[in-house]
């Protein structure tokens, strides 16, 4: 199910590489000083899931410090074979990004999409750390919730949300499977090449050097993620996060694995195809995920 294509773009527009002003992009190499300038949250609400005939809940719960986080939870139609957390990309909110996951529901599956601290009705300011803890506050918080069974979680990070979700699954025993679609490896070589792209491209190297922290950057924590399978997706007409970034996260991720790259896709579009080519992918791969032997420890 495709969102409003308008109500898609309005979010789009502040992705890393879309700039949508100058301002915005002269304020860039910032981000490592101050890390507000990696997001571009908004509080406008852009679409619903009940404009989608969906059946909802909106949550709250809790991440470090205390700041209340908002979320929608999708019921899957029927039993629900498991449970996706939905970590969104950087721009917008939970409004703008749900569509990108609306159509699971009717596949069996319960869909909790969250927003970041800072972003659409959650409190706070964005960081990376703070997005990082918020990553793991909404997988903990759908563990605990009734109508989930806490053995078939699984993690669906797309753009920045996979580059946080893979550092907020290292280490982790309670997940099931990872999804990371469209994410970059490391913060301070995303930052070069977009600004290779820019006005500022003579000075890349020493502006990401310099001002950009690679710190929680997750092709350094690769050897920790859990023994669960791992799905990496990628389009080879990215312009905003070159596919070699999901490639080389691929190369580097301990099995079980798969990558899927679509030729002449481009960011996280797979989802809104006229065919139900890669739809299908992902749902047999989360199919094997809650259908592994294997289960998370403690449960």
């Amino acid at each position: 199910m495709a969102p409003h294509r308008h109500r898609r773009d309005a979010a789009w527009a502040a992705e890393p590489g879309g700039y949508s002003s100058l301002k915005e992009l002269l304020f860039y190499p910032a981000m490592g000083i101050a890390d507000r300038f990696f997001y571009y949250p908004t509080r406008v609400r852009y679409d619903s899931p009940d404009e989608h005939g969906l059946a909802f809940e909106s949550v709250c719960f809790c991440s470090d410090g205390g700041v209340r986080l908002h979320g929608w939870f999708l019921p899957a139609t029927g039993a629900a074979r498991g449970t996706v957390v939905h970590a969104h990309g950087n721009a917008g909110n939970v409004s703008a990004h749900f569509p990108y996951v609306a159509w699971l529901p009717g596949c069996g599956w319960n869909v909790l999409c969250f927003d970041y601290r800072g972003y659409g009705q959650s409190q706070g300011r964005p960081t990376r750390a703070g997005t990082l803890a918020d990553v793991r506050a909404a997988i903990e918080y759908v563990r605990t919730r009734a109508d989930v069974d806490p053995a078939g979680v699984v993690l669906f990070g797309q753009s920045i949300g996979g580059t946080l979700g893979l550092v907020a699954a290292a280490g982790r025993d309670d997940l099931r499977g990872l999804v990371i679609d469209g994410a970059f490896a490391a913060y301070r070589r995303e930052a070069r090449e977009m600004l290779r792209r820019s006005l500022l491209w003579g000075v890349a190297g020493l502006v990401s050097r310099y001002l950009v922290s690679d710190d929680d950057s997750p092709i350094g924590i690769m050897d920790r993620l859990p023994d669960v399978p791992k799905l990496f997706i990628c389009g080879t007409a990215d312009r905003i996060v070159k596919a070699e970034h999901t490639i080389d996260l691929y190369e580097a991720a301990p099995g079980p694995k798969r990558l899927h790259v679509i030729e002449d896709g481009e960011h996280c579009d797979w989802v809104f195809s006229d065919t139900d080519e890669h739809r299908t992918r992902v749902t047999a791969f989360l199919d094997e995920c809650v259908n592994s032997g294997s289960h998370p420890a403690g449960v």
